[in-house]
Parts: structure tokens; C-alpha cells; sequence
């Protein structure tokens, strides 16, 4: 899979600490324009639906598990790799000082009919849930909220890059939407 990014939170000095490493899967699920999203209220943010890949689960495996769980996606096909996002952030559980976390994303298709979700009691505390929006309205929404927010969460600068990315690569230039 391609790397697409590799960040090192600005809080680690050095990567000569303890290491968790936590591997994920994320899905882009696009309706022209419109992407599936999470929106997370304790954050203020929006994030491509998906989470941590479990042991001995292969990655395609976790993304659909996490896609029926946080989405109530159903039908999950046509799934493509789209690329690895790496990043070492600060971890703060006593046992490790930095989390290195592998996100790898996929470009899928599902019916257009969501089901029940069944988040877990953090994300429902959380305040998260599954919308269809804009793709240009999420970006335009985390950057505000990056810029004016104390809220952020320390995933919105990797979500939002994956946002102007997905919209980079995979939807018409805008020219040519304009032309049509």
C-alpha cells in the first residue's frame, strides 16, 4: 500500500521512547460530492468511519467489522486500497510514551441504506455519529475547528489531510464540474 503520510506529533522530540504500535482501518465511502463521515462532538470534528484493526484480523476484516459497527454499513464491496497514513503521536497510558498508529484507507462501496450502529459506550459518550455530508463542507469544518477550537482532537490534522487528499484524487477537478 502506498505511504501517503508520515507525521511526528510536535510534542516527541525523539522516537528513542517506548512505542505502542496500533494499527487501524479506515473507509472512504463517497456519493459524488457527499462522503460518510463521524462526527464527533466532544471534538467538534469530522473523521472517515473505521478503527483499530484487532489481533490477528487482517485489514480489510477490521475495516468492514468497524464500518458495520460505527456506521451500520451494510453490503460492504468493491474495496480498494487508497493508502497508509502513519504517524507517531504521544500516547498516555502509563506502559508507553508515544503511539505509532498505521492507518490504512480504502475507497469501498455500501448500500445506500445505513443500519443500526453499534458504537461502543466511549463513542456514544463521545458524542459520535454517522452523517452523510459535503466533502468540501467537512474540510471547510475542520479547519475552522483546528484554527478556533480547544476542543480538537489530536486525529483532525490526519483526517483533514486524508479529506483534501480523497477530494485531490478522487473527485472531478472542478473545472469540470463547473463545465457540466
Amino acid at each position: 500500500m502506498r505511504l501517503l503520510k508520515s507525521s511526528v506529533h510536535p510534542d516527541i522530540e525523539n522516537l528513542d521512547a517506548s512505542i505502542f504500535h496500533r494499527k487501524a482501518a479506515r473507509g472512504i465511502i463517497l456519493n459524488g460530492e457527499d462522503i460518510l463521515m463521524l462526527y464527533t462532538a466532544r471534538y467538534h470534528d469530522y473523521t472517515l468511519p473505521g478503527g483499530g484493526i484487532d489481533d490477528g484480523e487482517d485489514a480489510v476484516a477490521g475495516l468492514i467489522r468497524e464500518l458495520e459497527e460505527e456506521t451500520g454499513a451494510q453490503n460492504i464491496r468493491d474495496i480498494k486500497e487508497f493508502g497508509l497514513y502513519e504517524e507517531y503521536r504521544p500516547w498516555h497510558k502509563p506502559e508507553h510514551d508515544i503511539v505509532h498508529m498505521e492507518s490504512y484507507c480504502f475507497v469501498c462501496t455500501i448500500d445506500a441504506e445505513l443500519g443500526e450502529t453499534r458504537l461502543e459506550d466511549y463513542e456514544i459518550k463521545n458524542g459520535m455519529k454517522p452523517v452523510w455530508m459535503n466533502i468540501y463542507d467537512a474540510i471547510a469544518h475542520n479547519e475552522d475547528t483546528m484554527a478556533n477550537s480547544e476542543k480538537k482532537g489530536m486525529s483532525i490534522e490526519r483526517e483533514t489531510f486524508l479529506l483534501k487528499l480523497i477530494a485531490e484524487e478522487l473527485l472531478p477537478p472542478f473545472a469540470l464540474k463547473q463545465a457540466s
